[in-house]
């Protein structure tokens, strides 16, 4: 991975910081892998100038990996939100709870992944962003802004902020059940295009991420995985189907029983659509036979 030298400077001041914090097991996992040798750079040289990040590609794309290695490279703690259309503001900031304690009754507050991320100097990842209802999402105005600021509304607390935090997104443009994100929201990060890993890079991915050991049965499936996205681009199938994970976990079950079985479990029986069911049947047929 090709990183200035002076950004790999920054990389270990951060790594530094959070070597003794207490919430290390949220740091994330290594190993996202990408056929452009700039995202992971490009996002780390983002990530300790204190830029938002917003990672944008199709479902499966390897949004969240990328997260997670981000997590990893630098040292730091990652808190995550999965948006849907009930994400409130008790999701994102916390709760209010009776608590006993030396046989009184109290009510106590429970800090939620954004307050905890602001106030430990975390990153925050926010899964689906464009998920969220929109008027949900302008409570993290002044969160995302150079403000780092924002108004607990249960409690009345100002938080600032501590060093270092920072919010990662990934939204997937088009999918159902989304919605366009707010042009001011969006201006608000360095936006990141995730694209499908396919090729050499996947068959790695494959053989380090699955269980899978068949070098011939790997790469039939990274031939599976081509003309997938080949149909997800013509608008013959939907995104998920081409997903990476799916494509891991048929791997996996691919080692316990016949691929066609174990693509109709991972990765077909995932579709609604009877003629997209049959259209990935189609594929891996001409395939695995």
């Amino acid at each position: 991975m090709n990183i200035p030298n002076n950004v790999k400077e920054l990389i270990l001041k951060r790594k530094e910081k959070f070597v003794n914090d207490k919430n290390l097991q949220l740091i994330g996992k290594p190993g996202y892998s990408s056929p452009d040798e700039h995202i992971l750079p490009d996002a780390l040289t983002s990530l300790v100038l204190h830029k938002n990040v917003l990672l944008k590609g199709p479902t499966g794309a390897g949004k969240t990996k990328l997260a997670e290695s981000l997590s990893a490279e630098v040292g730091q703690p990652m808190h995550s939100i999965n948006c849907s259309v009930d994400l409130d503001a008790e999701a994102l900031l916390g709760f209010k709870t009776l608590v006993e304690k030396e046989g009184n009754t109290t009510i106590q507050f429970v800090e939620g992944p954004v307050i905890q991320a602001m106030k430990n100097g975390h990153l925050l990842y926010i899964d689906e962003i464009n998920m969220a209802k929109p008027e949900t999402l302008p409570i993290l105005n002044g969160v995302l802004d150079y403000r780092r600021t924002i108004t607990n509304p249960f409690t009345g607390e100002v938080i600032k902020a501590a060093e270092g935090f920072t919010v990662i997104a990934a939204i997937n443009e088009g999918y159902v059940g989304t919605v366009p994100l707010n042009e001011a929201l969006k201006n608000r990060f360095i936006v990141i295009d995730v694209p499908y890993i396919q090729g050499s890079i996947l068959e790695g991915v494959l053989k380090s991420q699955s269980s899978l050991s068949d070098g011939d049965l790997i790469k039939s499936f990274v031939q599976l995985s081509e003309d997938l996205v080949t149909q997800v681009r013509n608008g013959q199938i939907p995104e998920e189907a081409a997903s990476v994970r799916a494509l891991i976990d048929t791997c996996d079950l691919a080692v316990f029983m016949p691929p066609m079985r174990a693509i109709q479990r991972g990765i077909i029986d995932k579709v609604e659509d009877e003629r997209e069911k049959a259209a990935i049947r189609n594929i891996a047929e001409t395939i695995f036979g």
